[in-house]
């Protein structure tokens, strides 16, 4: 299996209500690919970090294997969301992924 971690600093130019509304509609689009993408099992977006937190969101998946994730980083459904939802609004991308024994 493999996990698929990014974190994202959102643009300080959008107010709170604005980041809220993004976070809500960027955790909407992507936990929404389930079911749409091959070799995706789980994928979940988290929006409430604590104060601690130097991230606004994070994005936690798993995929079979590298070969699904490098399908879901072009296919067009994925796109679709970091195009319209992500990309717009983010300011820093942080990505990390690596295979796991699970």
């Amino acid at each position: 299996m493999v996990k698929h971690i990014i974190l994202w600093q959102l643009d300080n130019e959008l107010s709170q209500q604005e980041k809220d509304q993004v976070k809500a509609e960027i955790k909407q689009g992507l936990e929404g690919l389930i079911g749409q993408i091959p070799g995706l099992l789980d994928i979940h977006v988290h929006t409430d970090g604590m104060d601690s937190s130097n991230a606004d969101l994070m994005l936690d998946s798993s995929f079979t294997d590298e070969e699904a994730l490098k399908g879901y980083a072009v296919h067009p459904e994925h796109v679709k969301v970091a195009d319209a939802k992500v990309r717009p609004y983010t300011k820093l991308r942080v990505c990390m992924d690596y295979r796991t024994d699970s």
